[in-house]
């Protein structure tokens, strides 16, 4: 029997649950990616087949999990984590977050596994409080159409902090702050991917509202630094982890038209309702507990993305 780390990544063929399978597997950790491909892709998770030491179930969290053997460590990230998926995907990303997360936390306690929980920024709504520390509680509308994913990790949150408290279980939780990089989905409808395709492709770039509204990008690689460091330590509290590199989203598209060399012009449409107006992490907890801080500046960052987003669209 190998005496390898076992770990369960729920989501493992998403975006940011890809980038930790890969992750997890260089630190020798035998890995269990479990999803079921909703908003996930095989391509993500193709180079891991048939290596060593990685394993795939296809499987919808929101039913009992089963796992054979022991486990260390249970990451749950299984859930539509943007707005075009989330308003196509109301019940789901609700159950995800909710019955999802309630049977992640049920193996990790059957496991005796330490329980790491992705939750978000977007916890702390259009918030009244800039940048955003962890003790901010956050100003969300329960019943607006983005309310559906802001609620479900809201209540995952409180049903992690309740198993921890309750039934002893070693659990953490990461909020993520916007994160690009490669694999990201060209049909994300997230700022990052609809400007760069929109810049590839000579497509005027959809900026909502006047682009004043800001946001804060961090690269991949800096995030799965940071979950790592929080899984390996003993904090229970939630971590933002994210760059606090603020910038506006016209600014943004104005950067990603430079880096593209498009011709493409910025035209305004309007603002979603709820769309938060600033977001920025403060990261002194992260700094100070995990001796964590983001090392990729956004132009290497976004160069690397780029680089991706041009292959995507030849293939």
């Amino acid at each position: 029997m190998s005496n390898a780390p076992r770990t369960l990544i729920t989501g493992g063929a998403g975006f940011l649950g890809s980038h930790l399978c890969e992750r997890f597997l260089a630190q020798g950790h035998e890995v269990i990616c479990m999803d079921n491909l909703i908003t996930g892709s095989p391509d993500n998770i193709a180079p891991l087949m048939g290596r060593s030491g990685f394993h795939f179930i296809k499987h919808d969290v929101t039913n009992f999990i089963y796992v054979e053997g022991s486990l260390d460590y249970v990451l749950h990230f299984a859930s539509p984590a943007s707005p075009i998926d989330y308003l196509k995907l109301p019940i789901q990303t609700l159950k995800v977050g909710a019955l999802g997360t309630h049977k992640a936390l049920g193996l990790a306690k059957d496991k005796g596994a330490r329980f790491l929980l992705a939750s978000t920024s977007e916890v702390y709504g259009d918030p009244l409080v800039h940048p955003q520390p962890e003790d901010y509680w956050g100003n969300v509308n329960p019943v607006g159409m983005r309310g559906v994913y802001d609620e479900a990790k809201r209540f995952a949150e409180a049903i992690t902090m309740a198993y921890h408290r309750y039934h002893d279980v070693d659990t953490c939780i990461v909020r993520i702050f916007n994160t690009y990089g490669e694999r990201m989905r060209v049909d994300d409808g997230r700022a990052l991917p609809t400007f760069m395709c929109q810049a590839l492709r000579g497509e005027p770039l959809s900026v909502f509202g006047d682009g004043s509204q800001t946001r804060s990008f961090q690269y991949v690689s800096d995030l799965v630094e940071g979950i790592y460091r929080l899984l390996m330590s003993d904090l229970v509290e939630p971590v933002n982890i994210g760059n606090p590199d603020e910038i506006t989203i016209k600014e943004f598209a104005e950067e990603v038209i430079r880096l593209t060399g498009s011709r493409s012009e910025i035209v305004y449409k309007p603002l979603p309702k709820d769309d938060p107006q600033v977001r920025q992490p403060d990261i002194t907890k992260a700094r100070a507990k995990l001796d964590w801080e983001p090392r990729v500046e956004r132009e290497e960052g976004l160069r690397k993305t780029l680089a991706y987003f041009e292959e995507r669209l030849r293939s």
